[in-house]
């Protein structure tokens, strides 16, 4: 019997390192709010300091794409302000 072949699909994803400089604290927090309602701590959360992250409905996952695009956005400008610009785009 032959066994079956797994398959891997492999997403190419671009990341904007070059703007990792222009994120703010409130950036981050702002994510983590948004998102703290999927987090379900173990019941020993105190001793383990480890929980599980429900998956995202369908909703969920189109506004953390939007949130991430105007995220994106406000750094892009953050660096045009500093003087520093951004990356071009490929």
């Amino acid at each position: 019997m032959s066994r079956p072949v797994e398959r891997t699909i492999l997403w190419k994803m671009k990341l904007r390192l070059d703007l990792l400089e222009h994120l703010k604290a409130e950036d981050i927090r702002q994510a983590a709010a948004e998102s703290v309602h999927r987090f379900k701590p173990e019941p020993n959360f105190s001793k383990t300091g480890t929980g599980t992250l429900s998956s995202a409905s369908t909703k969920e996952r189109a506004k953390e794409v939007e949130h991430s695009m105007e995220l994106t956005r406000k750094l892009e400008e953050r660096a045009r302000r500093s003087g520093r610009g951004s990356a071009p785009k490929r």
